[in-house]
């Protein structure tokens, strides 16, 4: 017996429902720390919910292609969710987003074939064939500028190819050129015949995709955080469309919360780092290339170093210490030391708390997961606004893989590429103390005077080894 015969319509609309209602409760888990694993229960509840109200409704007419399906996406999700690292969580996000725009496109091609070939009864008006058109090329549109747009971000992220922004001659007019178009060729695919109309679809299709790649590969380093939040709405509004497209109320209710956090996320970002929306989309960061930002030829004096045994006793007999945690941190894995050496340090009498940039390891709230997977208590970790005016009455501040986050140019240079970006202020504490590999630049590709001030100490080489030196001499 089918499963269609046992769900009725009533049945499907109360599971989508609920699905819903865990959809939402996902959201606001993830806002808090402490509420962020039930959370991510509640959403993958909602999504198991969604995916098997949908399975046992009449429009599915082979299990056998959906089990397979299911067991493909399964195997690829549980082989990523256990290789792919913390670091590795922001590629792994705008891959994601690149496969729900696909995903998008593809469905709006099906849907228009299948509408294009069906005998309806009763026939559909032409107000309605108009409509649903309308709905397949905003589908296929959003979709596939959302895939290849994520496919340059996935790229930039993991460093295939240059981080920095690469600009076309006239590249504002070709971006107005390419909107224009789809918006001409959209009018004419709406009245078109299913031979013609494909043909405009397919015209449309590699114009967006163009246009995602182009979009992307402008924008510099530094700004794909916001870029990846952007991305991410694009796909919520794809899925939504898309929703429209099958008729189906879960997925329109799934893209709407999607491509409605993603606004949140993307102007939330962008607040915090200074920035306009159309900025950061028209391309910015990351032009310098990693020159010196306080001028041409400028000198910028000379590194002190510092060992791992002093720094250990340099953090033992302070009072108040600050720890910035960066992508480096990540990259190490370093965390469960730090969280060891936090709490040898408190056990101590030494205050010990965390300063968290919004952008942080490129991704929003990457650095709060992983202090939280290490077991740091959540009181003691703080986001920028709140402890930024704490640094001059700081004894160290331990910098950690982070560079662009604590670069003072970006409020005393106003040539900087970064200028305007708020930043956490370390340098105003009686010591600093980075860690770093090298005297690289960070993803923005800007070179930090913070290396050369007088109470800055460079602590050289790997962080997880650094760290578990400093741990071994407290």
């Amino acid at each position: 017996m089918l499963l269609e015969n046992l769900v009725t319509p009533g049945l499907l609309t109360a599971a989508y429902l609920i699905a819903s209602i865990l959809m939402i409760s996902a959201l606001g888990g993830l806002s808090r720390h402490e509420t962020a694993v039930r959370g991510n229960l509640y959403g993958a509840l909602g999504m198991a919910l969604a995916v098997l109200a949908t399975i046992a409704g009449s429009q599915v007419t082979s299990y056998t292609v959906v089990a397979i399906t299911l067991a493909i996406g399964l195997v690829i999700g549980y082989i990523a969710a256990y290789k792919v690292k913390m670091t590795g969580m922001p590629a792994m996000v705008g891959l994601l987003n690149s496969f729900g725009g696909l995903s998008s496109a593809l469905v709006g091609y099906a849907s228009y074939l299948d509408a294009m070939t069906r005998v309806y009864n009763p026939p559909w008006t032409a107000a309605e064939q108009a409509i649903h058109s309308t709905e397949v090329y905003l589908g296929v549109l959003i979709g596939s500028l959302t895939f290849t747009g994520s496919v340059v971000a996935f790229a930039k992220l993991n460093e295939y190819i240059t981080t920095k922004p690469v600009y076309l001659p006239g590249r504002h007019f070709i971006n107005l050129g390419i909107g224009i178009a789809c918006i001409f060729i959209g009018i004419q695919f709406v009245g078109a015949d299913l031979d013609t109309g494909i043909l405009y679809l397919i015209l449309m299709t590699i114009l967006s995709g163009i246009f995602g790649v182009h979009l992307v590969m402008a924008i510099g380093g530094a700004d794909m955080p916001v870029v990846i939040a952007v991305l991410n709405t694009y796909s919520g509004w794809a899925a939504t469309v898309t929703g429209f497209v099958l008729s189906n109320n879960m997925l329109i209710i799934a893209g709407t919360l999607v491509g409605g956090s993603g606004i949140i996320l993307s102007y939330l970002m962008c607040k915090a780092m200074n920035r306009s929306l159309l900025s950061v989309m028209a391309g910015g960061f990351g032009e310098a290339g990693g020159t010196v930002v306080t001028g041409a030829g400028a000198e910028q004096g000379e590194v002190v170093p510092i060992t791992a045994e002093d720094t250990g006793d340099l953090l033992a007999s302070a009072k108040e210490i600050i720890i910035v945690p960066g992508y480096g941190m990540a990259v190490a894995q370093a965390q469960h030391a730090i969280s060891e050496i936090t709490r040898k340090l408190r056990e101590q009498g030494v205050q010990v708390r965390f300063a968290i940039h919004p952008v942080a390891g490129r991704m929003p709230g990457h650095m709060n997961v992983l202090l939280a997977e290490a077991k740091i208590p959540y009181d003691i970790v703080l986001e920028m606004d709140e402890i930024n005016e704490d640094f001059p009455q700081t004894d160290a501040v331990l910098v950690i893989g982070a560079n662009d986050i604590v670069n003072p140019s970006a409020l005393d240079d106003p040539n900087s590429p970064i200028a305007g970006m708020p930043v956490l202020e370390v340098w105003k504490a009686k010591t600093v103390i980075v860690m770093k590999r090298s005297m690289a630049t960070g993803f923005a590709g800007v070179q930090n005077p913070l290396f050369f001030k007088d109470n800055t100490r460079m602590l050289f080489g790997d962080a997880r080894k650094s760290v578990d030196a400093i741990l071994g001499s407290i």
